[in-house]
């Protein structure tokens, strides 16, 4: 489990992280989503120990990552895939993961296997390596450890359609087995697939955050008339907000209900009245984070 309560982090004047509260459950993958310079990857190396917090507590498994004993046995992490020593083979990479951990190294072999490196590749310099299969190679050591809790800020990168579906799968495998997973992506239809929990960050601070269900149920109502510029000033008589629907007709910030008698009242005969399909998480996302500005030294 993962537990973060108002998390601060400054730099000079700069508020990266504005009083940010989250959790991310056992058995469940929480998508953490925010624009470029929100502060989402801040967050995530205060957790795993990399950035000291202003104040505030981000706990593992409810202990600071540096007070986990051996913490690699049970929190698995990828930042950053590329930061990886290119002279090194993977399976040398993985090797020394495996000494430093204190495992048997035949679990190198089979992470290798477990994130589709071959024997070849895996004796291949990292330096030769495309960026989807340093990817793999991060997940692999992620898992090295056999860990029960996962963080991975933007895993997919560099993966083809195959490897994104693997991914997907790998992930919700390991949630199913009673693991937690913070995924942090930008691939926004990958995260609506594979994320059972969301947190939205903006400038610093949580803007939302609920289950995926919550958060993408439907709002309002969607309504198309004999006489939509009639109804839309019967609407604004009743102070209901509405705006021009992208297919024609108008979407309303009220119960199909309400608009019903409205509509009935100013003797406007409706062709449609249905509560409105939710946009998805890309517009959702989109709508949550508009004003955000991007604040390189927040990424």
């Amino acid at each position: 489990m993962i537990t973060v309560t108002n998390l601060v982090k400054r730099y000079g004047d700069v508020l990266a992280v504005d009083d940010v509260s989250f959790s991310a459950e056992p058995g469940r993958v929480t998508g953490f989503l925010g624009p470029n310079g929100a502060g989402k990857s801040t967050t995530m190396r205060i957790l795993t120990g990399l950035t000291p917090a202003t104040s505030g507590a981000a706990l593992v498994l409810g202990r600071p990552y540096s007070a986990l004993t051996n913490p690699g046995r049970h929190v698995g992490v990828l930042l950053d895939a590329s930061a990886q020593h290119a002279g090194r083979t993977g399976r040398e990479v993985l090797t020394l993961g495996a000494m430093t951990l204190g495992i048997d190294r035949r679990r190198v072999d089979q992470m290798l296997e477990l994130v589709g490196l071959t024997p070849k590749e895996g004796n291949r310099r990292i330096r030769n390596y495309s960026l989807g299969m340093r990817q793999r190679l991060g997940i692999a050591h992620a898992l090295l450890g056999d860990p029960e809790v996962l963080v991975l800020d933007e895993p997919a990168n560099g993966l083809d359609p195959a490897g994104i579906r693997w991914m997907r799968d790998l992930l919700k495998a390991f949630a199913d087995a009673g693991g937690t997973v913070l995924l942090s992506s930008h691939l926004l239809n990958e995260i609506e697939r594979i994320a059972d929990d969301i947190v939205v960050i903006g400038h610093g601070r949580i803007v939302a955050q609920g289950t995926k269900e919550e958060l993408l149920r439907p709002s309002g109502t969607l309504v198309r008339s004999i006489d939509d510029a009639a109804l839309a000033r019967a609407l604004d008589v009743e102070d209901i907000e509405h705006t021009a629907a992208g297919s024609g007709g108008l979407q309303v910030q009220a119960e199909p209900a309400r608009v019903g008698a409205v509509a009935q009242a100013a003797g406007v005969a409706l062709v449609e009245l249905r509560p409105a399909d939710h946009g998805g998480l890309e517009e959702i996302f989109l709508q949550l984070t508009a004003d955000d500005s991007r604040q390189e030294v927040a990424a």
